[in-house]
């Protein structure tokens, strides 16, 4: 797989900081955001506004949560080219898999808050999520030492405080994986790439998110295997029904000393009170 250049996934802009007391010129970082297409076999399938950053990963983790290929190696050649407008991600699939794509005949343009834009039918956007396997179960404080590993690893948040993040926590090697975008669909996306491209099963440790989950967070997360997904802020009722019917154990609202289990309780380990 080719890599080209890519913009940076952070810049520093001069604002005015206004208070009560007056206000004062200085700099603030932010982070970047880049229309980002994707092609398969010369013909453009989705554009996404995302962070420039993690692209390889991007690639195969939108191509295998969105179904178009099954494994990495379904990609036979990615090229990551900067144009005027933003990046092109050109991939060359295998026969098999741009045949099924062009039964779908699906274009997308997605904002970075949308993760369902684009699709044809409400059949599509209800799509049944495989059944997840496995025998993981974790403690109470393991899941909060998953938790508070990330904000050490996301560099382009400590500098901007704008983006989200999607990790992967394994028990006993703890955080593996951590991605960054400003949308957290693409957050998650690219930690599939990245453990899909490392060959790291995700159902041997915690999927971490710093966002709420919504239907199509958890229909990513099950396309990955995952078995034990943690966020920050609360599921929406759809995404819970969802990872009820996925057999995916659903916490949130987590905090430093306490969260919620929403879904499959039986994989988490826990004190009554």
């Amino acid at each position: 797989m080719g890599a080209g250049g890519a913009a940076q996934p952070v810049r520093v802009v001069e604002r005015t900081l206004c208070r009560l007391g007056g206000s004062a010129r200085g700099m603030r970082a932010i982070p970047e955001e880049t229309a980002i297409a994707f092609s398969y076999n010369r013909a453009t399938h989705a554009v996404m506004m995302a962070t420039p950053v993690d692209l390889e990963d991007f690639a195969v983790g939108f191509s295998l949560t969105e179904r178009i290929i099954d494994t990495p190696a379904d990609i036979t050649a990615l090229d990551i080219v900067t144009v005027e407008q933003g990046i092109e991600l050109r991939m060359t699939v295998s026969e098999q898999c741009a045949a099924a794509l062009d039964d779908r005949r699906r274009h997308v343009a997605g904002p970075s808050g949308c993760g369902l834009c684009g699709l044809e039918s409400l059949e599509q956007a209800m799509r049944a999520p495989p059944l997840v396997q496995g025998t993981l179960t974790v403690s109470a404080p393991q899941i909060a030492q998953a938790m508070a590993s990330m904000p050490a690893m996301q560099a382009i948040n400590q500098r901007t405080h704008a983006v989200h993040a999607a990790a992967f926590h394994d028990p006993e090697a703890g955080l593996l994986a951590l991605r960054e975008d400003v949308g957290r669909h693409n957050a998650l996306d690219k930690l599939a790439g990245a453990l899909a491209r490392s060959g790291t099963a995700a159902a041997r440790g915690l999927v971490l998110l710093t966002s709420r989950v919504s239907i199509e967070m958890v229909q990513k997360a099950a396309l990955m295997g995952a078995t034990v997904v943690v966020a920050v802020s609360a599921p929406t009722a759809l995404a819970v029904r969802t990872a009820e019917a996925a057999g995916i154990t659903l916490i949130a609202v987590a905090r430093a000393d306490s969260f919620e289990i929403f879904t499959h309780p039986g994989r988490v380990i826990v004190q009554e009170s």
